[in-house]
């Protein structure tokens, strides 16, 4: 059975794009910090780990762009989940009984406009995760509180739904990227992750960027880092997208010409978003 290393715990949105990436039977590696993730496939504890790195309403995760550098990682293949949030609480508890409301900071942004109509003198706590505020009101048998979490959270520590999809955002997106620590390339890529680095001038980035355009080499991101101890030079994250592998291969060629350092961080298969209209 594959072992595949999560940031959280059980029930989180990173099991859920765990489990619908590998459509076999796996084991969950429970961590605590996005370091940790890391070490384990450095180490050979874990097969595969899976790490969220972008939102579409709060962005890129830039730590974990560092992360992956740091230990040479192979990006795999990535999932896109829907983020949708939901209200729960113990069995028999109703709405107002709810004196508290448990979840992540950046859930209660999102559900701010459900909250502030439904609930305005609910005392909101900032907690955890949504999976761990979720499992913290089954241990506890918090009978007077509520946790803004997902469906999967709710089934495994035994929640009810009392509302679905509070989010004010009701497309609202997580990519997660899989990764190894060794992976050659899908036989049927057609998406790339990489990282380069182009000299202080004037005209060094358009040259690159251009070098993609004229081969018909789709740019779906582009994410600068600061470069530790080189002030105001960056490094360059880039995904790319294309038809026809021979183009990508003769744009790679052309782009070493104008770089100081490149990078493939994975070859795979682009993941589909699938649009929820609610």
């Amino acid at each position: 059975m594959k072992k595949v290393s999560i940031q959280g715990i059980k029930g989180s949105f990173h099991e859920d794009a765990a489990r619908q990436y590998f459509s076999e039977e796996i084991e969950i590696v429970e961590c605590k910090s996005f370091r940790s993730v890391c070490e384990l496939i450095d180490t050979d504890k874990v097969d595969y780990a899976v790490m969220a790195i972008e939102n579409s309403i709060a962005g890129s995760i830039l730590q974990n762009y560092s992360l992956i550098r740091d230990y040479h990682l192979r990006i795999i293949g990535e999932i896109y989940i829907h983020i949708q949030m939901n209200l729960m609480a113990l069995p028999g508890v109703r709405k107002k009984d709810i004196k508290e409301i448990y979840s992540h900071p950046v859930s209660f942004l999102q559900c701010a406009e459900y909250l502030e109509k439904y609930f305005p003198n609910v005392e909101t706590r900032e907690l955890g995760d949504n999976a761990a505020v979720a499992k913290l009101i089954a241990k506890e048998k918090i009978t007077y509180a509520a946790a803004i979490s997902n469906l999967r959270s709710a089934e495994l520590y035994g929640l009810e739904i009392l509302e679905r999809g509070i989010e004010s955002n009701k497309k609202n997106y997580t990519r997660f990227l899989i990764m190894a620590k060794h992976a050659t390339s899908s036989e049927n890529a057609n998406k790339a992750s990489i990282c380069f680095e182009v000299g202080h001038f004037h005209g060094a980035l358009a040259k690159v960027l251009n070098t993609f355009a004229e081969h018909e080499i789709n740019l779906t991101k582009i994410q600068s880092l600061p470069i530790i101890g080189k002030p105001n030079e960056y490094s360059f994250h880039v995904d790319i997208e294309w038809d026809s592998i021979e183009n990508y291969e003769k744009a790679i060629h052309m782009v070493l010409k104008n770089v100081s350092s490149l990078a493939i961080l994975g070859e795979y298969v682009r993941g589909e978003v699938s649009i929820h209209n609610q």
